[in-house]
């Protein structure tokens, strides 16, 4: 194929911004799908994107438009999902960032448009949603050359929708973005920037050809594990899976070698030819750091292998959650595991039970904490059951976040005030134009992960990135059943939360445990100090059904009998609590 001709690109916006749309109408214009079989979405191949309305996995596709060939990468918008569109980049020359010409520059805007300039990538500007009521061209488009400096006159103005300026774009995008390069005699450099697991061919992976030519049959090697492997397919999404004989310098396509091992293709991989090697691997990508932990359990302890399968597979899919095993007194075994964000953990979670049937419990989200020992050592802590004695700790570290949150002026006030309660820092504050602001906090993570995004996703636009550590005011706060602590309750919280947390977990379990023989106190307690209870009143059995009368006596030591074992029992007796217990308490809102 004649590079000239290539166009590597992908769309990246906000959340809600049109990509998908706008994928829509190039498969449309291009001519990919047939009409009967166009649907929206098209590249949205799982439920969960379609149901949510947002794109969770990046889709690539490859488009013939006149002499063109496009290859598309459609990318989530979510902060949660920025791993996917860093690893969309590698694997292009330009992109086209969409704007809506209704909400103006969001948070997101700013963060991919950077990720991009990093990757020295062509810009293509586009305004989106002209067709909308609200939509103020003009005033968005200045917006754009104050804040990401691309000169106003030469961002586009098209309505995915309607498809009205699309055609434009794509001559924008032909015309602006650059061929790829790259020698075809050359060493094979492939780079593999997503994979998935099918279970009759094992792992596909997506890759794109930076030097060298990749034929089928070939011997390949993948440079990181060393693994070798004979090519039985290689091909392209058009976006139906079409089998190609090669795949040359700069096009973008799919392979599968009969990889049944999971970490032997997993992103950021090199593919060179097993005769002729390449010198030295690519750059690959950076692993991502993960910001907010939970515990996943089965909820049979027989599915404990399954589940170890599933995250196996869904690791191949998604690098950018990780997971360790763990064992919980309350839960038995079941794994630790890393996430972006609570979006991200929530799709994870949902896809374990939806595409492995598998049903689990995911405990209450935590950070990762530096905790200095009394003996000057720094430990790393992600659950509040491996955090150290109460004796043994000198300090404790938070991580904290620079926020920067993008709104209409008129919230300024209530944002200022939610941020505050959180125990947020104002760092800055710029008026974008008279109506939107936007505001640069500091916060601490464990304050972001509960339900502020919750609370301010309604009215509002916000991108994090990280701010190191500091020492913080923080407790551990055990939940103890029978005077027994349960570590699937605890957690690591600011002082002045304690109380509130305490107080709403036992009520909670109060409601959730059932009845027992004996009264079953509930205690939320900080070390040796109990600051809340409740108690979980016994049934009592009505031992003196059969009597019809006479001595009253009889009747006492029936009574007294049953006191006596009730007493016994409570002694002795455990607390079963049922699963639906854990997975209401763990899921319980934060007010």
């Amino acid at each position: 194929m004649d590079q000239s001709r290539i166009r590597n690109v992908a769309i990246i916006a906000h959340i809600d911004h049109g990509k998908s749309t706008l994928a829509d109408r190039f498969l449309e214009l291009c001519q990919a799908v047939e009409p009967r079989a166009m649907r929206a979405q098209y590249l949205d191949s799982m439920d969960l994107e379609r149901e949510r309305g947002i794109t969770i996995k990046l889709q690539s596709v490859r488009l013939s438009y006149g002499p063109w060939w496009i290859n598309l990468i459609d990318t989530p918008g979510h902060v949660d999902f920025g791993y996917e569109v860093s690893r969309s980049l590698a694997a292009c020359d330009g992109v086209i960032l969409l704007v809506d010409a209704a909400q103006g520059i969001e948070a997101q805007t700013l963060a991919n448009c950077t990720m991009a300039l990093e990757h020295d990538l062509t810009i293509v500007a586009a305004l989106n949603k002209l067709d909308l009521p609200a939509a103020d061209p003009d005033r968005v488009a200045a917006e754009i050359e104050q804040v990401l400096g691309i000169p106003a006159s030469d961002v586009l103005r098209i309505s995915a929708k309607t498809g009205d300026g699309v055609p434009e774009l794509l001559d924008a995008v032909t015309g602006q973005v650059p061929a790829p390069s790259g020698d075809p005699d050359a060493e094979l450099q492939a780079l593999v920037f997503d994979s998935h697991f099918d279970q009759y061919r094992g792992v596909v992976s997506s890759v794109r050809v930076v030097q060298g030519t990749l034929r089928a049959g070939s011997q390949v090697r993948f440079m990181q594990t060393a693994a070798t492997h004979e090519i039985q397919e290689i091909g392209v999404r058009t976006p139906a899976p079409t089998e190609v004989g090669e795949l040359g310098p700069g096009e973008v396509g799919y392979l599968i070698a009969g990889v049944k091992n999971t970490a032997e293709a997993r992103a950021g991989e090199t593919v060179t030819e097993a005769r002729r090697p390449a010198p030295a691997p690519l750059l690959g990508y950076r692993e991502p750091k993960p910001m907010v932990f939970c515990g996943l359990y089965p909820i049979d302890g027989d599915e404990y292998l399954d589940l170890r399968d599933a995250l196996d597979r869904l690791r191949l899919n998604d690098s950018s959650f990780s997971y360790t095993p763990e064992t919980s007194t309350a839960l038995g075994f079941g794994y630790r595991c890393g996430f972006l964000g609570l979006l991200h953990m929530e799709i994870i979670t949902e896809r374990l039970e939806r595409e492995f049937d598998l049903d689990i419990i995911a405990t209450t989200p935590s950070v990762e904490y530096r905790v200095r020992t009394t003996a000057g050592s720094e430990v790393a802590v992600d659950s509040p059951s491996r955090l150290p004695p109460a004796g043994q700790v000198a300090a404790i570290a938070e991580p904290f976040l620079l926020l920067s949150i993008i709104a209409p002026a008129r919230h300024t006030g209530t944002l200022m005030e939610l941020c505050q309660k959180r125990r947020g820092n104002l760092r800055g504050m710029d008026y974008l134009s008279p109506e939107r602001v936007e505001m640069r906090y500091r916060l601490p993570l464990a304050e972001v992960v509960t339900d502020f995004y919750d609370q301010l996703k309604s009215r509002t636009r916000l991108d994090y990135e990280s701010d190191g550590y500091e020492d913080s005011d923080l407790v551990k706060v055990d939940i103890l059943l029978q005077h027994d602590p349960v570590d699937a309750f605890s957690a690591i919280v600011h002082r002045s939360a304690a109380y509130s947390y305490g107080r709403r977990m036992t009520l909670k379990l109060r409601e959730l445990i059932p009845r027992q023989q004996f009264d079953v106190p509930i205690q939320a307690a900080i070390g040796s100090r109990i600051i809340a209870r409740e108690t979980v009143k016994a049934y009592r059995k009505d031992v003196t059904a059969g009597l019809y009368g006479g001595d009253v006596t009889r009747k006492r030591k029936l009574l007294e009998r049953q006191k006596a074992g009730k007493k016994r029992m409570k002694a002795i007796g455990r607390v079963e609590v049922p699963p639906e217990a854990f997975v209401s308490a763990l899921r319980m809102p934060s007010d």
